[in-house]
């Protein structure tokens, strides 16, 4: 061969080469960006320790990785303390054959969710007053799914706490940022599985976006004297159980949100810790409960007698979007109380209106040059969106100095006008205007109807002038009301099951927050609080575990039923009139803490019915293994359940069918007695117009404490326009306590 021809072949091999070498480095980034996490469910093994189970996981994983070492750098997390399945970055295909493995139950996705007090325990008439059993409530710690916590919060300082409960098996190490925990707060864990750094926040229990801090504060922070956002909503800030402990679980982020395997970490971690209520402010997941970690996480607490509960999500007014729907977790729709927070503001013409929003700054000047966003355009191009005042719409030199009336867009509008000169902002929206924003520049709120008159006025003279005032705060009726934002059903998990279940205040709700964010979080924002106010379904739910706390500290054997039993029989109906979805806006109405502890009467049981509940709603042996932990579970040999729904709910739905004849529920209950020994109680049916409802039998009577009786409720209706919904109710009335159940009918 010549010298030409070796050189010739020798290039030609090195490109093949390197040309291979290029094809396997791609195809190695190609399969690695295939993979995704999964949850990888297992049938239940209780007789082995929770090292072994690891050491399981990682075998049973290498039989599909081929390697002992690719499936241990493979799997990120194995729940091995309260259920058993394990979390790994896999393939479709790697995915595809462990399912096929004879004692995996299931293997999903792991998905994001995003997260969804002064006054508001008065409105709730749970006084500082109010009776209360300090030594069990010292013995009752809740768990929080959340972003962290701040520990040097006066919400959560330890005074006149003695040691953690003896029952207490969880952790608080030292972390990045965070000055560890005490007798009050006993508990700080985070996860974050993916791996991945977030850039807004720090991998630590410590919680940088605020949220954390403020639920944990509203279920069980201290009594704080003369909490205050710049001197609004001041008053003595606390939670319902001030003196329970309380365990953070550090599951959502910044800028990931929470995802299914972190949030099932946390319950795995819970569960052992020996928490007794798990409340979870975080969006839902799918209508399919199998494959929702929440709705996971929750059956698996329930089995072991921990109660969920649970934000039903900010998605409304719209129809059919609530969230944590399960029917054993305890889901909570947003109420607003009797106070708004608004700022007078003046025009030129002498003309005053009052606005929505909180803004601390007073005004220098009696008036200022006004104008619209409209007419401040940088150019034509821009006119459109100038209206909306959007960043890099408006010309400078016609905002500096002025105060800008511009349409709504999205949240900041106000800072869009300070970074370019402007001194305030009139913003017009028709939407949520029942919660009041915090702004980083004087700004407020208005109605489309005044909006018209600011703009007429603007358009009415040369020189348009207006002033926005310092926030105050004012009372306010009717209330309570639900939240514009706040979820409603029915329930897009089951037809035959009212959710949300109750209400409770979520608008407005002054409670602690961090130091390490500003209270707008938008850039330039130089406003910093120890506490502030929030509105959500995230505010409503820790009222609402604040008040399962409160209940369990007086009954510490009652199981998650018979809780959630008593908040709900025990709540305080709402106004239809201020309500128009009513049970699917409020459910069994406004929570009642006081009445709940002595309910009378509760609606009790353990999982059995859930699951007898799930096979009518069509869940088959597979699904139900993630739930029960094994494949035994087989519906057609259940025994018969209990009537239209199979569960023992406080509540009753009756769904119409598509079809011209009435349509008819048997709702088959059992009631236990858990007041005086000897009672009596009477039904009284309040059946809607044109339906029939009656009771079998119309009295039940008591000779002991925890006697069961049953009875049957049959709902008989005619049908009804599409999405329309009618509601009555079932009351067992004794001498001292009334029993209250909600009937809903609707059509689909």
């Amino acid at each position: 061969m010549s010298k030409e021809k070796f050189i010739d072949t020798l290039t030609l091999h090195s490109l093949l080469l390197r040309l291979l070498l290029v094809c396997r480095s791609l195809a190695g980034v190609t399969g690695d960006e295939q993979k995704e996490f999964y949850i990888v469910y297992l049938e239940d093994d209780h007789h082995v320790n929770t090292d072994t189970r690891a050491q399981n996981h990682i075998h049973l994983l290498s039989s599909v990785k081929g390697s002992y070492l690719d499936a241990k750098e493979s799997i990120v997390y194995s729940y091995t303390k309260s259920f058993n399945a394990f979390a790994a970055k896999l393939t479709k295909a790697e995915a595809n054959r462990l399912l096929r493995k004879d004692n995996v139950l299931s293997v999903s996705p792991s998905r994001y969710h995003k997260l969804h007090t002064t006054r508001s325990w008065d409105f709730l008439g749970l006084h500082l007053t109010s009776r209360r059993k300090l030594q069990t409530e010292r013995e009752t710690i809740v768990g929080l799914l959340d972003t962290g916590i701040t520990p040097e919060s006066k919400s959560f300082k330890d005074d006149g706490l003695g040691p953690p409960p003896k029952k207490w098996k969880g952790t608080c190490g030292h972390f990045a940022n965070f000055s560890g925990c005490n007798n009050k707060l006993i508990g700080a864990r985070y996860f974050k599985l993916d791996g991945k750094p977030d850039p807004e926040d720090i991998l630590s229990p410590i919680d940088v976006d605020g949220h954390g801090s403020h639920t944990s504060s509203i279920l069980a922070g201290n009594l704080v004297r003369n909490a205050s956002l710049f001197g609004l909503a001041k008053g003595t800030a606390r939670g319902a159980v001030p003196s329970a402990r309380v365990a953070i679980y550090k599951v959502c982020w910044v800028s990931s949100g929470c995802s299914d395997m972190d949030i099932l970490a946390a319950y795995d971690a819970a569960i052992h810790d020996g928490v007794d209520v798990i409340s979870v402010s975080i969006g839902g997941g799918p209508a399919d409960y199998a494959s929702d970690s929440i709705a996971v996480g929750a059956f698996h607490a329930l089995k072991k007698g921990i109660i969920t509960v649970a934000s039903a999500g900010n998605h409304g007014p719209s129809l059919g979007n609530v969230a944590n729907h399960a029917p054993w977790i305890l889901t909570v729709a947003a109420s607003g109380i009797d106070r708004d927070f608004r700022s007078h503001v003046h025009l030129g013409n002498g003309k005053d209106f009052s606005g929505l929003g909180v803004s601390a700054f007073d005004p220098k000047w009696k008036l200022y040059p006004l104008v619209s966003g409209a007419d401040a355009a940088r150019d034509s191009a821009s006119k459109e969106t100038a209206r909306f005042c959007v960043e890099d719409s408006l010309d400078p030199s016609k905002v500096k100095g002025r105060v800008v009336f511009c349409e709504v867009s999205s949240a900041g509008t106000e800072s869009v006008i300070k970074r370019i000169g402007g001194i305030g902002t009139i913003i017009e929206s028709d939407q949520f205007l029942d919660s009041a924003p915090i702004f980083m520049a004087p700004a407020t709120i208005v109605n489309g109807t005044i909006a018209k008159f600011v703009d007429a006025y603007i358009h009415s003279t040369r020189t348009p002038s207006a002033v926005i005032c310092k926030t105050r705060e004012i009372k306010k009726a009717p209330a309570p009301f639900v939240a514009s934002f706040s979820s409603r059903g029915p329930n897009p998990g089951s037809r035959r099951l009212l959710k949300p279940d109750i209400a409770a205040p979520g608008v407005d709700i002054l409670a602690a927050y961090t130091l390490m964010r500003s209270l707008t979080g938008l850039k330039g924002d130089t406003q910093f609080s120890e506490f502030t106010l929030m509105s959500g379904t995230s505010m409503a739910c820790p009222h609402i575990a604040g008040v399962a706390a409160y209940v369990k500290s007086f009954h510490p054997n009652w199981t998650p039923a018979a809780i959630k039993s008593a908040i709900l029989t025990t709540a305080t109906p709402m106004s239809v009139r201020v309500n128009n979805e009513a049970e699917f806006g409020f459910g069994a109405g406004q929570a009642s803490p006081t009445r709940a502890v002595s309910p009378g009467l509760v609606y009790d049981m353990d999982e059995m019915p859930y699951i007898q509940f799930l096979c009518r709603e069509g869940y088959n042996q597979s699904s139900l293994a993630v739930l029960v932990g094994s494949k035994s579970i087989n519906c057609s040999t259940l025994l018969p359940g209990l009537g239209y729904d199979d569960v023992n709910y406080p509540t009753m739905q009756l769904s119409l069918k598509n079809k011209q004849e009435p349509t008819t529920g048997v709702f088959r209950r059992r009631i236990t007695n858990v007041g005086p020994a000897v009672s009596i109680y009477n039904a009284t049916i309040k059946p809607p117009r044109g339906v029939q409802i009656t009771v079998k039998p119309t009295i039940l009577s008591f000779s002991r404490v925890l006697q069961k009786r049953s009875f049957k409720v049959v709902v008989k209706a005619k049908s009804m326009p599409s999405m329309q919904m009618v509601s009555g109710s079932l009351v067992w009335k004794s001498s001292r306590h009334i029993v209250r159940s909600p009937i809903v009918i609707s059509s689909p």
